[in-house]
């Protein structure tokens, strides 16, 4: 089969690197197929351009991948189109991704597509290329919904991939890898190039707000990451690696076990990833510094007690003030999540977390705080839906997901008035406390190089 596999373009200077469609294209170069990448991304091409593309292209498939943001809809709502006007050219239009997998019916029918990829790709993709190919019926291929004659048909869920170290690496050789290497994250140097890698799938908690599908934590083994990741530096100049997975920090020995295994590489590189404060000793977070750790991007979401109950966070207040502590004495930047909106939130609880953010705050990055957004998928979706506040995914996203900095569902006592009042004033804390930092830093700057005469100073420039 020949397949093109759609990189949309969401209007970043420097894109992410599709890590989902890299190992989708590697498992189907494996089973034989011929995979072709239209970077949409890179080029910033309009949808014309696609649709030209695909003309002439001779293809038998065309695959497109997104997440359930805003954004993302509308952007498949208009590479749809450019698909859909290219019809003649090609046979099958498949999705896949966060975006569609909770609600594939529904993304059958508003994008006008052929089958829905659920879930974790890599073994279905695969099964249904042959079947494809083959003109098998597709009720028999697990993890997917089609449209048939009449209707259409969500087959059983797959089951997920036990050991992930079987799963090929991304078809690195498909991409530019010298553009996506530009991405910066906190404390890369300008010298620095960056790739995101995953350590492992899934999370063992399961938050109210989080729309995974799959359950528990696979964990890679360390010496198949720490390969990849002597890959990507041998042969790509990576200095830094953005690990992008839920959670590599999953529990405290295997975060020791790999920080140890990596200084013992000798491979002397940076990284980030997303950990847990849970987890946030004093001894790991001081061998995480050693192994060449830099910023640890933590979920806190809210900074009390009982809301943190009601998200199913299994965290306290208590672990995430030690934890961060913990954190910044060892060297290492932490970063800070909060989401406001949760279920009985008022605005005592938002200046909580307000709080918080202005008392620990490294100005590593600028943190805002965002309303929650109960994301097809996730339990907060499904009860929003039971309350009468949400009429399903069309509802979501043509009504009531139209920002993500703009409240979709309010699960508060408050009034939407209200609500809007309590995040204008949190975030204009936090804005004014960014803004404060960044002048105390050029102040520092201008003392430097007039007073003290420094030579090392290359001019005033943006960060």
């Amino acid at each position: 089969m020949r397949i093109l596999l759609i990189v949309y373009d969401n209007d970043s200077y420097i894109h992410t690197f599709p890590q989902g469609i890299a190992y989708i294209s590697s498992a189907l170069l494996n089973a034989g197929h011929t995979v072709d990448i239209y970077s949409q991304d890179i080029h910033h091409y309009p949808e014309e351009h696609l649709t030209a593309h695909i003309e002439a292209g001779n293809y038998d498939v065309v695959g497109l991948s997104f997440i359930g943001g805003y954004y993302q809809y509308r952007k498949a709502i208009k590479i749809s189109e450019a698909v859909n006007k290219a019809r003649k050219h090609f046979k099958y239009y498949i999705l896949g991704g966060h975006g569609p997998s909770p609600e594939p019916e529904f993304f059958i029918r508003k994008l006008n597509a052929d089958i829905v990829v659920i879930g974790e790709g890599e073994e279905t993709i695969v099964d249904l290329m042959q079947a494809l190919e083959r003109g098998d019926n597709l009720v028999n291929v697990a993890g997917i919904a089609f449209r048939g004659v009449f209707d259409i048909f969500r087959n059983e869920k797959r089951k997920q991939i036990k050991d992930v170290d079987l799963i090929p690496w991304p078809a690195y050789h498909l991409f530019d890898i010298n553009y996506y290497r530009l991405l910066r994250q906190p404390h890369c140097t300008n010298s620095d190039f960056v790739m995101p890698i995953l350590s492992g799938r899934g999370c063992p908690f399961r938050c109210n707000f989080c729309y995974r599908m799959d359950e528990g934590f696979r964990p890679r083994s360390n010496t198949s990451i720490i390969e990849e990741m002597e890959y990507l530096k041998a042969k790509h100049g990576i200095t830094y690696i953005e690990f992008t997975d839920e959670l590599l920090m999953s529990s405290k020995q295997r975060t020791i076990e790999f920080c140890n295994e990596l200084i013992n590489s000798g491979l002397n590189l940076k990284w980030s990833c997303n950990g847990r404060l849970n987890f946030a000793s004093r001894d790991v977070l001081q061998r995480m510094k050693e192994a060449g750790c830099k910023f640890i991007n933590y979920g806190i979401e809210s900074y009390n007690d009982d809301i943190l109950k009601v998200m199913n966070k299994a965290l306290t207040t208590k672990q995430i003030r030690e934890g961060i502590e913990n954190t910044l004495d060892a060297g290492i930047s932490p970063g800070f999540n909060m989401i406001f909106g949760n279920i009985g939130e008022t605005r005592e609880h938002l200046n909580n977390s307000v709080d918080f953010l202005i008392e620990y705050d490294d100005g590593a990055q600028l943190r805002t705080i965002r309303p929650v957004t109960p994301y097809p998928g996730s339990a907060l979706y499904y009860k929003a839906i039971e309350d009468g506040l949400l009429g399903g995914p069309e509802d979501f996203y043509e009504n009531k997901h139209l920002n993500s900095d703009l409240l979709a569902v309010n699960f508060t006592p408050m009034t939407d008035d209200e609500f809007y009042s309590c995040l204008y004033d949190a975030n204009e804390t936090l804005l004014y406390n960014y803004e404060n930092r960044r002048k105390q830093s050029i102040g520092k700057q201008l003392e430097g190089l007039y007073k003290n005469k420094n030579a090392d100073f290359r001019g005033f420039r943006q960060t």
